[in-house]
């Protein structure tokens, strides 16, 4: 008889140019599309999201007298959209005209880029998002005097020896450091954790569509 199921899939994924091109490659090409489709409409949506919410936090943050957070926040968080704009921007000229597997391959390096790439990102966020909570809670002005100083005030009331640096206790500095380090060091592991709480589903579907065509092509 004709050729089988197995060898027709096999030449219409690896052979854009075959005479004969299946169904079933069609709907494997519709399927890759999908998946990357809604993966771009996720992250276009979770980046519009981003600068909404830093948005509003400035402007609440002024409200509530803590502007110093609410500019470094927005600063930080501006600068994760554009990182991610453009490499969103990169994505989009991957030619979906390819065949299946290479499209699939494209994306899949991509992914790959755009997550080490925020990776390293992620260990300078989320300490520099921890230091405006600081800086937020230290330059919070209550009767015009910083929130800050009157806690060390308060401080200084019950340990008169403690030693200050610039008017700050040295032991806070230490902590708000190790901090830092703690959160610079976790830094990829949280964001890996979130993306594959956002985007894991997606991350499935790609692998399980890519397995399936190399596990044919064998």
């Amino acid at each position: 008889m004709g050729r089988s199921i197995e060898d027709i899939w096999k030449k219409g994924f690896r052979n854009t140019d075959a005479l004969e091109v299946p169904q079933i490659d069609k709907l494997y090409s519709q399927k890759s599309i999908h998946i990357i489709d809604e993966f771009q409409r996720m992250f276009r949506v979770n980046l519009i999201a981003i600068v909404v919410f830093s948005v509003v936090f400035l402007v609440v943050s002024y409200f509530l007298y803590i502007p110093v957070m609410g500019i470094i926040f927005f600063m930080v968080s501006m600068f994760l959209v554009v990182i991610n704009k453009s490499l969103l921007h990169k994505l989009e000229k991957v030619d979906k005209g390819q065949n299946t597997y290479e499209y699939l391959k494209a994306f899949d390096r991509w992914i790959k880029m755009q997550v080490k790439m925020n990776e390293q990102i992620s260990r300078f966020l989320y300490p520099t998002i921890f230091l405006s909570l600081v800086f937020g809670f230290w330059f919070n002005t209550a009767e015009d005097v910083y929130l800050g100083e009157r806690v060390v005030n308060q401080i200084l009331f019950y340990f008169p020896d403690i030693y200050l640096v610039s008017g700050v206790p040295l032991i806070g500095i230490v902590l708000v450091v190790l901090i830092m380090g703690l959160l610079a060091y976790v830094g990829d592991r949280i964001y890996r954790w979130d993306v594959n709480l956002i985007y894991g589903e997606n991350f499935k579907k790609l692998e399980e569509l890519i397995a399936d065509i190399e596990m044919l092509d064998n």
